[in-house]
């Protein structure tokens, strides 16, 4: 008998500034219900794909799902960003109401959505953790006999009469976590919050998950963007695209098909400026990236071992004065796993900067002998001040890696632990192109 069952559930936004509706479509829709009719904004919905330019003030941000969870079981919803999970997640947890749909429940629902969710920054952890527990629908007493294993879960031993404002984001999402996983809800939604944790919090979340599953029989909704995480976690999972259910399956198809669908949107091109999943405020961004050898030549596949240069064009989008540039490059699996992290804090003496009147540059970071077997990766940019995240994108790019004298000797290092063996060479070149 499933714990959750989600039928024919939808939920319907409208763009613009007014995200529900105006009062006179709020009327149009309340006449059209006492008629028996449907819902006349439906009609010119839009489905959910954020590359394609609105021809409507109306888009479905969820779009007929459905699926169901057993008891005990620990299902992963994967998928771009933008697809609906997160939207999917907050009305499971009756955050916001669909439009069309039911959903059926056993039990409670805890849910931790975003860092902080339900927690007072002015309030200390104590206070906190009761306070989320009345939230829950937990008695007093009962938090109370559950109080020393949250806090001992959480690690914040030394800071439980200290105000969460003064946590860091990690440390409030082990609390967070701990209170919800702790007060034993009969499900537990999980999104994405624990990317925020160390590994060692990682590995006990998901020992936790673990557990409350099997031997409590609680079900568990997880969703992340990390791969090898949703694989160690679960068996069956969904994947959503464009508000939709793609595939509904055995978690290691879900995954496969997921990644078959990255490797489509990424562009062979090199071409960065393309690309809309990105972050920062834009005072600064990447338009190109070139992977290039040790005599500057482009290089479309590298051999394990080589030496090579990445070369980030960039555009300056606010003109001033940049006295301390950060940029890095990330090498990742196919399971977002970060393999080699080549950052500027790391590797240069003197800092990287700009001046006024630079309208766009190259930086290139270089590294010798690339120790990582063949096979295909992707690649994540980044670059900010001390102050602000200027851009970020993550597998905006590829690197294909075929056999090299590196590895002739048969054996492969371990991937993993590459990122602390390299070092890297940095230098930024600015173009001619100055603001007259």
């Amino acid at each position: 008998m499933p714990v959750l069952k989600v039928e024919n559930l939808s939920k319907l936004y409208r763009l613009g500034e007014v995200g529900t509706g105006t009062i006179s479509h709020d009327l149009n829709r309340w006449w059209a219900r006492v008629r028996g009719k449907e819902d006349p904004y439906a009609l010119i919905g839009q489905t959910n794909d954020r590359s394609q330019k609105a021809e409507s003030d109306y888009v479905w941000a969820l779009k007929d799902i459905n699926f169901d969870v057993e008891q005990g079981e620990i299902l992963g919803i994967i998928g771009r960003n933008g697809a609906g999970k997160s939207t999917l997640l907050k009305i499971l947890s009756q955050i916001t109401s669909p439009t069309t749909g039911t959903i059926k429940t056993k039990g409670r629902i805890a849910s931790l959505l975003e860092v902080g969710t339900g927690m007072h920054p002015e309030m200390t952890a104590r206070e906190n953790i009761y306070l989320n527990g009345a939230i829950l629908g937990m008695a007093k007493k009962e938090i109370a006999a559950k109080f020393d294993e949250i806090v001992d879960f959480s690690g914040c031993a030394m800071y439980v009469d200290t105000p969460l404002k003064r946590f860091s984001s990690g440390m409030r999402v082990r609390l967070g976590f701990a209170v919800a996983a702790f007060l034993e809800p009969e499900i537990l939604i999980v999104d994405e919050v624990l990317a925020v944790g160390d590994a060692e919090f990682q590995k006990k979340a998901i020992g936790k998950m673990k557990s409350v599953s099997q031997n409590d029989k609680r079900t568990v909704l997880f969703v992340s963007h990390n791969m090898a995480s949703v694989l160690d976690l679960c068996k069956r999972g969904i994947l959503l695209q464009n508000g939709q259910i793609e595939k509904v399956g055995p978690i290691h198809e879900i995954v496969s098909a997921y990644l078959q669908n990255n490797n489509k949107e990424i562009d062979a091109s090199r071409d960065l400026s393309k690309i809309d999943d990105r972050e920062g405020n834009g005072a600064i961004q990447f338009s190109q990236y070139d992977i290039l050898d040790s005599e500057g030549k482009e290089l479309t596949h590298v051999l394990s071992g080589q030496d090579l240069t990445f070369e980030l064009s960039f555009n300056v989008n606010v003109p001033k004065e940049y006295s301390t540039l950060h940029f890095s490059v990330a090498i990742t699996d196919e399971m977002n796993r970060n393999l080699i992290h080549l950052s500027t804090t790391e590797s240069l003496e003197k800092e990287l900067n700009i001046t006024g009147d630079i309208k766009s540059g190259k930086v290139r970071c270089s590294i010798k002998n690339l120790p990582l077997p063949a096979d295909n990766y992707y690649l994540s940019f980044f670059v900010s001040d001390l102050l602000d995240v200027f851009d970020r994108i993550d597998g905006g790019g590829m690197l294909s890696i075929e056999d090299g004298n590196f590895f002739s000797n048969g054996k492969k290092k371990n991937a993993s632990l590459t990122r602390f063996l390299l070092k890297s060479e940095w230098e930024i070149v600015p173009n001619s192109d100055k603001i007259m």
